[in-house]
């Protein structure tokens, strides 16, 4: 149960090893030249990178040392105790102290290694977990000395980035406490922990403005019927949505009644992770909330932790004011779905291993009681990531999990991963949305009417069609993009999965049962998004203005502020909610994803640059959850949607009555 598939860890001590994969691969003897060589720390996207030169020797490099929990398999079984609905002892999360005392690594291990640091003439930082990582950082050149390794900086997935280019190694006497202990060292090597938004879907891009200039579009959906424009699937088509407001989506999702009965999520923590922090995103959010008619945020209501004197960094690689979108979308959409709950957002350093330690040091600090990630590492491709990293995912959400803290990841806008969506060999899902102790969310296409009622909601997976020459040409068009889903090739099928999620889906790569993502899901699709107002600079000027914008990075939010609200209605923190999610399926606390029964449609208005009418208009036709996709809305657990999505007031009382057995 939620066991890691160590996949690619070399045999110690062997020149030749073989992979998970049957791969055959060099290595150097564990103990070659006298030192004892970290397991899997060569990294392995090496080969798919162009090498820009040396490291300069006085740069800085943070990192950190991953010590091994004790007892993991004890934590597993203690958290399918408490989590699990039916249990006597559900919902008796642990205390911080609890969990350091039972599972963290011994305090002499810890010690030790924070020692052999200091020996090394690193600065020794924060130890995380009770132990389980700690900080250091030194020059580049006190790097490759200590763990006798070169720096090069790197040219990977269009971004510049430095790495370790071999093996990294303790010396020759280093004790064996310290070399038994470490699991792993992370972020010397910052290609392998590369993390991008999950909001902006591929295909074409969101008229930067809402109004007139990407108009003509819906208020709700059906509103407006494109009659300029040609039939498809046999009838005149609607235009998409301008975006969806607070009210609307609270409507659909069932929280109308609840938030005029006083449940808004007051008392409730939410905290956001991303990387950097719009300078304007306190302002912005007040506007909107104004603009919306939403209750704007008290005084402490929302607050912002950010990275202290050394600042940011890698902000060119990273698209530095790229992700201020990722925080306006996160902050409104949380504050929609519970405007009571108290936000806090953590801006990270950097989009790399920095965003790893701000995610870390939110749960170890139990900063919120539930935590949204809008971000992912593209795919959990074992060629790709360190077991060392997928080690520290696995240890820091068990940590959340056990503590109480729910955590949801963005199951990614890539659908199935392959290309065009048709090639089932390429199926793969996105990390950390698989690791076993966080919710992957998935993301859906809704329709809501002029009455706030969801009309339907069927998978997000979409084809475009461009308006060509009077003509949508061959239907549905191209596959464009989808929210994410299907089967880890890294974790083993959870508990809470067994028996729930169908064998045609836990065992598609073969073999055992596997982890299936999503677990649960709720609007993604752009062209049924929801509107957000951020300050931006345009052609004529720098101001605050709306557009509409989806992706899994809105889905994953929209979910927090939805537990954060059934948290206040149970008055006690639903905690790791996977297991009662999945209790929940097939009855109608869900809404049953599924496929539409005839090709749904609508048009999409684009501005041609992006910003504005000048340079005129483009017209598209989508297909909503497009069929050609590898993976389908069925009846139950399915690989596209999960269990579904909340399903209103029934979903409240069903977590409700989980919470009080």
């Amino acid at each position: 149960m939620g066991r890691t598939v160590r996949p690619g860890r070399l045999i110690v001590g062997s020149l030749v090893a073989t992979t998970a994969l049957g791969l055959t691969v060099l290595s150097a003897p564990a103990w070659a030249g006298g030192r004892h060589q970290i397991a899997d720390s060569t990294p392995r996207w090496l080969p798919h990178a162009h090498a820009l030169g040396d490291t300069a020797a006085a740069s800085r490099v943070d990192f950190g040392v991953l010590l091994h929990m004790r007892d993991h398999a004890g934590a597993v079984d203690t958290l399918r105790d408490v989590s699990d609905p039916t249990s006597a002892h559900y919902g008796g999360w642990l205390s911080s102290a609890q969990f350091r005392s039972r599972y963290a690594p011994a305090a002499t291990d810890v010690s030790a290694v924070r020692s052999w640091l200091s020996g090394q003439g690193f600065r020794v930082g924060d130890s995380l977990g009770g132990g389980m990582y700690v900080e250091a950082s030194g020059t580049a050149k006190q790097v490759e000395h200590a763990f006798a390794t070169t720096l090069k900086t790197y040219s990977y997935r269009g971004v510049r980035v430095r790495s370790n280019d071999g093996a990294l190694s303790f010396p020759a006497g280093t004790p064996a406490q310290v070399t038994h202990s470490v699991a792993g060292v992370l972020g010397v090597d910052q290609g392998s922990q590369l993390h991008k938004p999950a909001d902006e879907a591929p295909g074409p891009p969101d008229g930067a403005r809402y109004g007139v200039d990407v108009k003509p579009c819906s208020a709700y959906f059906g509103q407006q019927t494109a009659t300029d424009k040609p039939a498809a699937y046999g009838k005149k088509q609607p235009y998409a949505s301008c975006g969806y407001g607070p009210q609307q989506l609270q409507s659909a999702y069932g929280e109308s009644a609840l938030l005029r009965a006083g449940i808004t999520g007051r008392g409730v923590t939410v905290a956001i992770t991303d990387a950097y922090a719009a300078p304007t995103i306190y302002a912005d959010a007040q506007q909107y909330n104004s603009v919306h008619h939403q209750p704007k945020f008290r005084p402490g209501q929302f607050r912002q932790i950010t990275p202290g004197p050394d600042g940011y960094d890698m902000i060119d690689e990273c698209g530095g004011n790229g992700w201020y979108g990722e925080e306006t979308l996160d902050v409104e959409a949380v504050h929609a779905m519970a405007p009571g709950a108290n936000i806090v957002y953590v801006g990270a350093k950097d989009c790399s291993s920095g965003l790893d330690d701000a995610w870390a040091r939110t749960i170890d600090d139990h900063v919120a009681d539930v935590v949204t990630n809008s971000w992912t590492d593209g795919t959990d491709d074992v060629s790709l990531l360190g077991q060392d990293y997928v080690d520290f995912y696995d240890q820091f959400s068990l940590e959340a999990a056990l503590t109480g803290i729910t955590v949801n990841f963005s199951s990614g806008d890539a659908g199935d991963h392959t290309a065009g969506g048709t090639d089932l060999g390429a199926k793969t899902v996105e990390f950390p949305a698989d690791v076993p102790y966080v919710t992957g969310v998935g993301g859906t296409s809704i329709g809501i009417d002029s009455h706030g009622r969801r009309i339907f909601e069927h998978g997000w997976q979409t084809s475009y069609a461009d308006l060509t020459d009077g003509s949508w040409g061959e239907l549905p068009g191209p596959y464009s993009s989808g929210g994410g889903g299907g089967t880890s090739v890294l974790f083993d099928q959870p508990f809470y999965q067994q028996g729930r999620v169908p064998s045609s889906i836990s065992q598609t790569n073969g073999g055992a049962p596997m982890r299936a993502v999503p677990d649960i899901s709720m609007v993604g699709d752009p062209n049924t998004g929801m509107v957000v107002g951020e300050t931006q600079v345009f052609p004529d000027g720098t101001y605050w203005d709306q557009y509409r914008i989806g992706g899994t990075s809105l889905s994953s939010p929209l979910l927090a502020g939805v537990v954060a609200m059934a948290d206040q209605l149970t008055h006690r923190s639903l905690g790791f909610v996977n297991p009662a999610y999945y209790r929940l399926l097939r009855t109608p606390a869900l809404y049953d994803v599924t496929a539409p029964r005839a090709p749904l449609a609508e048009v999409r208005t684009n501005l041609v640059n992006g910003v504005d009418a000048t340079d005129g208009k483009s017209y598209q036709l989508q297909t909503i959850d497009v069929q050609t996709s590898t993976i389908h809305s069925t009846p139950g657990y399915d690989a596209e949607t999960g269990v579904g999505s909340p399903r209103g007031p029934l979903f409240f009382a069903g977590l409700a009555v989980t919470s009080h057995r």
